[in-house]
């Protein structure tokens, strides 16, 4: 059983980089073959879907469609248009944008949000939107970290580890995982303008953009302090941020009918959901619960951990690069779940504290997604959306932006994380 469904896994991932516009089907295929082979019982289906991560999803996309109605990302485009003095500054300028929203809402929500704003101002420009829209994922996928509601696996950490809101910020007399995960955003900017360095063109645009409606932009804002509020909820239901979203979507469908007195909105908002995607999420997240069930998962944690021994350095060191590896590939969500418990039992045995190890987790499971275009929800959801736009993004083009943010950003963290937590253990 675990060699077929490693067999099949392998092949998913070969469509997925090979053949990327039938990802949708081979990934929808893969998660029906282990269903029926029993590789993911009956009764695991539906606990193995993140539900939370979907209805996020839903939700924001929704309100997404208003903001857009509204106008307001052109608006911020025309500002941000207003401050960069060509288009390598924009494309800085619009990933550290991305980062700063993403360290209080989740990621893929706020590739959701933001990329509409990168398209709008590549429309106004007349220029491929595809290398700013990949680095708004990648930078929102590295700032997710940086705080404890910015993404799912800080969430999980949190609750694993007793950790509250200002637990990410300062925590036992020492800098928490914000400042490590902003330290490597900032180091980030360098080789954004090496990579981007031909892109001196001037900006030219003057048109200047008005507002039509200001309430989704207040939704919006209202998610992100309704999240922040919910982080310190103890013992809340897992959907709790799904359910946020959602609602507030549903309160915004409401106010616009009351506005128009008609749901053409409301259709135009809810056929603006990307299903493409979260059937291709849906699909994976069982496909990586079946290779679970056979323990591949559990043979990749139990060899970092083997591998290190009692050498607290080396032990570090395979967990944050072997979680990059393996995240660059699997869903870091159940891969940090099961991490959790085996690092508390490894710290356990050691007689030392866990924070070393759970940060150097986090950081490596969290930014190692930024390799491939596969390694997170918020990449898959960028290449989804420029995908709807026309635009194909192959592995190549992804790992040209994501392979240079992942190592500046990982050993950033890395050393930074090693320097002031070497001394709790």
């Amino acid at each position: 059983m675990k060699t077929l469904a490693i067999a099949l896994f392998i092949g998913l991932y070969a469509v997925m980089i090979f053949q990327p516009r039938y990802r949708v089907g081979a990934a929808v295929f893969t998660a029906v073959l282990f269903i029926v082979s029993g590789i993911v019982p009956l009764a695991s289906v539906i606990p193995a879907i993140d539900w939370n991560v979907l209805m996020m999803m839903t939700g924001t996309m929704i309100l997404v469609y208003y903001f857009i109605d509204s106008r307001m990302p052109e608006r911020i485009a025309d500002l941000l248009l207003d401050k960069a003095p060509n288009v390598m500054m924009v494309t800085i300028y619009m990933s550290l944008f991305a980062g700063l929203i993403s360290a209080f809402i989740d990621n893929v929500a706020t590739v959701v949000m933001v990329a509409p704003v990168a398209l709008a101002i590549c429309k106004k420009l007349k220029i491929s939107p595809v290398a700013m829209v990949l680095c708004i994922a990648v930078s929102s996928n590295l700032q997710g970290a940086a705080t404890l509601v910015g993404d799912t696996t800080s969430i999980m950490l949190g609750a694993y580890a007793g950790m509250d809101f200002i637990s990410f910020f300062w925590m036992q007399g020492r800098p928490g995982m914000f400042f490590a995960v902003e330290l490597g955003a900032l180091m980030t900017v360098p080789i954004m303008m090496f990579i981007f360095r031909n892109d001196k063109q001037k900006i030219t645009s003057t048109q200047k953009t008005k507002v039509t409606n200001y309430i989704p932009t207040f939704g919006l804002i209202g998610v992100v302090v309704c999240l922040i509020a919910a982080s310190f909820i103890k013992e809340k239901p897992p959907v709790t941020n799904g359910l946020i979203c959602m609602t507030i979507a549903a309160l915004m469908m409401c106010l616009d009918y009351f506005q128009t007195r008609n749901t053409l909105n409301a259709n135009k908002a809810v056929r603006s959901v990307d299903t493409q995607t979260l059937t291709l999420l849906l699909s994976l997240f069982l496909v990586i619960q079946g290779i679970n069930e056979v323990g591949v998962i559990d043979d990749l944690s139990d060899f970092i951990v083997r591998t290190g021994g009692d050498d607290i350095f080396l032990l570090y060191t395979i967990i944050v690069w072997g979680s990059v590896v393996i995240s660059a590939f699997v869903d870091n969500i159940p891969y940090v779940a099961t991490m959790l418990p085996v690092l508390a039992g490894v710290t356990q045995r050691l007689g030392i504290s866990p924070y070393l190890l759970y940060f150097g987790l986090l950081t490596g499971a969290t930014l190692g997604g930024n390799l491939t275009p596969i390694g997170a929800s918020a990449n898959i959801t960028a290449v989804g959306l420029l995908k709807k736009e026309g635009y194909e993004v192959s592995f190549p083009d992804f790992m040209k932006i994501g392979v240079p943010f992942t190592l500046t950003a990982v050993i950033t963290g890395y050393l930074f994380i090693w320097f002031f937590w070497k001394g709790s253990i």
